[in-house]
């Protein structure tokens, strides 16, 4: 399954309180696993820099990330960004498989 790092950054409005973050992921992370069940989470992090979070999931397709994308755009008041992204052992295959310039 293809591997999507997703970077999101909450509106101010998002939550009234730090303490109202577990909050609002715990029902964001509800509605994909109910809307998306194809989706397997990797990894979550909390990052410091212009975004919040920098999420790492696999889904079948671009469909279903973007599925993704706009739940946590809708349920967490948040924008976000979406990226595909290629293991490093793959990425080494496919360089292998590139013909050198003549």
């Amino acid at each position: 399954m293809p591997t999507f790092v997703m970077l999101t950054r909450l509106s101010p409005d998002a939550v009234q309180s730090p303490r109202g973050l577990p909050v609002l992921e715990r029902d964001v992370m509800r509605r994909i696993e109910v809307e998306c069940p194809e989706v397997e989470w990797v990894a979550s992090y909390a990052i410091l820099g212009p975004c919040d979070y920098l999420d790492v999931f696999r889904a079948p397709d671009v469909e279903a990330a973007t599925k993704v994308s706009l739940l946590v755009r809708t349920g967490g008041h948040a924008t976000t960004e979406l990226w595909t992204a290629t293991e490093w052992p793959r990425f080494k295959e496919l360089i292998r498989g590139i013909r050198e310039a003549a």
